[in-house]
């Protein structure tokens, strides 16, 4: 069994998911499409008070890149959608992983109703023939025939026909204009699927399992499940199972109360952090849906950080802001800031920015922060920062004297 301190794990855990070091040279195209296939999907989020969720988790690792990039890849048929760890953009080889879950979209919960399907047969038969006489179609156009729910925030039937449709796998997404789906048939799209190429269940969840510990590079079998939204009751089994057969290493973590493991794919990293040779040195922000920080537990046990993102919380009750970004610093997560992009006025608006207890503010961290602040404000071509507040008080203008050196 292979015995980790809590700061070689953390090393192991960014390495795997390429946050462990600046990256060695200019993003290309295919850089894109690499770093999804190494973090094995990539989480789908509208807001975009700064870039939209994707699109940051990606700079986080490549640094400056054009964001059209990650469109094409969809376009080209190197990606495509579906519900992941939540709507994602996957690896188009990964296809047959999650076919299952289209033949049962039942078992999605909220994302499919065959009660509603059933009334509003009409509308899904309306959507479906105009797709198959007209080609890709995004929602706008279609006018709505019915009334709205007061559900799936006010969809018209039509919007909420195509969404089931494309849980059910009948429709697949061919592109995104302006952020927005267009939606196409599957035949058109894999004109070559046979649901004879499905794997079983269990190939399944094994290779899911395997996926998700290689995506973490080190991590307990309860954390597995959350990766890609499979079953804890299902899915742990599957862990030990796997590492009874010697698919997975089993490592012992400090302060872990339960073993964790590792894919063999990573045993060279795995020892090269245990002999201090993998030393995290990256500085950068992190969206609130990236993979080292959407599971609160492993946020937590891992680098000590507690967060939940509050956008869905009421502006009186928010205690750091509506979309805070976590900073990393050299293997740790020590804070996090609530930015704004003020795009037409190129200002990258900082309103709030908290240390987490205990850091201790050196020129170091200042430089390094400032420096990811600023390469993400060029990033987003809002060069000029303001922040506003921060916690401790003197940090902000520390880091606004240290901006203007640059």
């Amino acid at each position: 069994m292979l015995n980790l301190t809590i700061n070689s794990a953390r090393a192991l855990m960014l390495a795997a998911q390429g946050l462990c070091r600046p990256p060695a040279k200019i993003a290309t195209k295919l850089d894109v499409l690499k770093a999804i296939q190494r973090m094995q999907l990539l989480q789908i989020d509208t807001i975009h008070v700064v870039a939209r969720s994707p699109y940051l988790v990606l700079w986080s690792r490549l640094g400056a890149y054009k964001p059209e990039w990650l469109g094409e890849h969809l376009s080209e048929g190197k990606l495509f959608e579906y519900w992941g760890h939540e709507a994602s953009f996957i690896p188009i080889e990964d296809y047959p992983l999650y076919r299952h879950r289209m033949i049962a979209p039942g078992s999605l919960g909220w994302k499919y109703s065959h009660a509603w399907m059933e009334r509003h047969r009409q509308d899904v038969e309306h959507v479906m023939a105009h797709i198959r006489a007209n080609g890709p179609a995004r929602s706008v156009d279609f006018k709505a025939s019915g009334q709205r729910g007061g559900t799936w925030w006010e969809w018209k039937p039509e919007k909420r026909a195509l969404e089931m449709m494309f849980t059910a796998g009948e429709l697949m997404i061919a592109r995104r204009q302006n952020f927005q789906r267009v939606y196409d048939l599957r035949q058109r799209l894999l004109p070559d699927w046979d649901d004879a190429k499905m794997p079983t269940m269990q190939a399944v969840m094994e290779k899911f399992v395997r996926k998700a510990v290689k995506a973490l590079g080190v991590t307990t079998a309860r954390w597995v499940a959350d990766y890609f939204r499979t079953k804890k009751g299902e899915t742990i089994p599957v862990v030990q199972s796997l590492a009874e057969r010697g698919q997975l290493i089993r490592a012992d973590v400090e302060g872990f109360p339960v073993p964790a493991f590792i894919h063999p794919d990573n045993l060279t990293l795995a020892k090269q952090a245990i002999a201090g040779k993998l030393t995290p040195e990256l500085t950068t922000l992190l969206s609130p849906f990236d993979p080292l920080v959407w599971d609160r537990e492993r946020a937590l046990a891992m680098f000590n950080f507690d967060y939940r993102i509050e956008c869905y919380t009421p502006a009186a009750k928010r205690k750091y802001g509506y979309f805070t970004l976590p900073m990393l610093w050299r293997g740790n997560i020590i804070g996090r800031l609530d930015p704004k992009a003020h795009r037409k006025q190129g200002i990258f608006e900082v309103k709030s920015l908290h240390l987490e207890p205990g850091i201790a503010i050196t020129p170091e961290l200042i430089s390094d922060v400032a420096t990811a602040i600023g390469e993400c404000a060029r990033w987003h071509a809002t060069p000029e920062v303001t922040i506003t507040a921060s916690n401790p008080p003197r940090l902000a203008a520390m880091l606004m004297r240290e901006l203007g050196r640059r």
